[in-house]
């Protein structure tokens, strides 16, 4: 038997396949939806998974404004934040993000389910939030999802 057939495969950066996305978050549930888009940008999805290189695809989101919570989450959860300064600790619930930066809150739970190191801040760049149906990557020739 010939064992050199079995040799796993490893991408890196020069053989990883990366393709774009359109993704349409109007009606869907923040979550769900959120972990979906975090897997198809680590590359999850992909039989050539390499857990340590960016061989995922590049996620375009529509429609961020039209995303639901469930429950009574839209008003009673809390994003926080830090400034930095003593009493600088800020609070804002995700009706407040809504109304000034809808695409943030996609963005903020997508961010917190990749990993938190380079590669996962590498990675969040492949991200493409708008609160719209229009973006401007029509030249990538995006697959719609």
């Amino acid at each position: 038997m010939n064992t050199l057939s079995y040799k796993t495969v490893s991408a890196n950066k020069k053989t990883v396949n990366k393709e774009w996305v359109v993704v349409d978050a109007q009606g869907e549930i923040l979550g769900r939806l959120c972990s979906k888009i975090a897997a198809m940008i680590r590359g999850k999805h992909k039989p050539g998974f390499t857990p340590n290189v960016d061989c995922g695809d590049n996620v375009i989101v529509i429609n961020a404004d039209k995303v639901k919570l469930t429950g009574n989450k839209f008003a009673d959860k809390q994003y926080v934040s830090y400034t930095g300064y003593p009493g600088g600790q800020r609070f804002i619930s995700p009706k407040e993000l809504m109304a000034k930066h809808p695409e943030r809150v996609v963005e903020k739970a997508v961010r917190g389910m990749l990993p938190k190191n380079r590669l996962g801040r590498a990675l969040f760049g492949n991200l493409h939030v708008y609160a719209g149906a229009e973006h401007p990557h029509q030249a990538q020739n995006p697959k719609a999802i």
